[in-house]
């Protein structure tokens, strides 16, 4: 699936790429001088460019003309159990306020796809605004579309379960979609969508901060990593999501893929990997396993 665009409306730095990628065994920034590549070669500027050309050239090969930036600076990956200081209420009550501007000025009233024709209402998540823990799923159902709210059908009540075995309730953490209008029939959002609104999930997770993303089934899991890999192989192992847009810029989230819990209430024996994985989640965030 393609990755994000930006909206012309929506303020972030944006690198614009050529039309077309130069072969490979050129690379981006075409080939080094005779004699300096072995002195350029273990330099922290030319691995960074280096891993920057490579992004960049897989970015085309993908389609994409635009990639969103950050001004943030890297400050390292997050270590795992790391607990972070309480949040002031002053702080939540700002990320709050700032949650629900986004909510109220951009996304009910976005009309930059086809979905917006089709919804009942838009679907922008609801939770903690400074939740540790933030899962994402690919798009409203039905009864989300008809009430406003993720995650409350089956599927909902049985991931309303899963948080509960976490020792958690849906007030801690923040559950959310990646598109904020129902796909017609429940189908995959298209890739158009996807990119669309794309960039109001990474300025949820950019106010809410959290410390782990779980994302909920394949279409999710897929898009976030920007893979095709089966969500049976991408779960159970920890990845990296950049609401950056890009690998050389700013600091990863911690994002475990797991199985939507659509998909077991149909495939009921597959919630004990579900429940590996959110385990795994547990000990990243330093809660208490259950007593077996």
């Amino acid at each position: 699936m393609c990755p994000p665009g930006v909206p012309a409306k929506q303020s972030r730095i944006v690198a614009v790429l050529p039309s077309r990628c130069e072969p490979r065994r050129q690379g981006l920034t075409g080939s080094p001088a005779r004699g300096t590549q072995s002195r350029m070669s273990n330099s922290p500027d030319h691995n960074l460019s280096a891993a920057l050309a490579r992004s960049l050239e897989i970015d085309l090969l993908l389609g994409v003309r635009a990639v969103p930036l950050s001004l943030a600076r890297a400050s390292g990956v997050r270590k795992p159990g790391k607990q972070g200081k309480p949040v002031p209420a002053a702080e939540i009550a700002r990320r709050a306020q700032a949650l629900k501007e986004l909510d109220e000025q951009q996304v009910k009233t976005c009309t930059l796809c086809p979905l917006h024709k089709t919804r009942t209402q838009t679907v922008f998540g609801q939770g903690n605004p400074a939740a540790r823990l933030v899962f994402v799923g690919e798009g409203p159902g039905a009864d989300e579309d008809a009430q406003g709210i993720a995650f409350i059908g089956r599927a909902g009540q049985l991931l309303t379960r899963m948080i509960e075995a976490m020792g958690l309730t849906r007030d801690d953490v923040f559950i959310c979609n990646i598109v904020k209008c129902r796909p017609p029939g429940n189908r995959d959002p298209h890739p158009q969508e996807v990119s669309t609104c794309w960039p109001y999930l990474d300025q949820q997770l950019q106010i809410i901060r959290p410390e782990v993303i779980v994302a909920l089934g394949k279409p999710a899991s897929q898009t976030l990593l920007r893979s095709t890999t089966p969500i049976g192989q991408l779960r159970g192992h920890w990845h990296d999501y950049y609401v950056s847009g890009s690998p050389t810029v700013g600091e990863p989230t911690p994002l475990m893929p797991t199985y939507h819990p659509a998909y077991l209430l149909r495939t009921p024996s597959d919630k004990n990997k579900a429940w590996s994985d959110l385990k795994q989640v547990m000990q990243r965030l330093g809660l208490p396993l259950p007593a077996r």
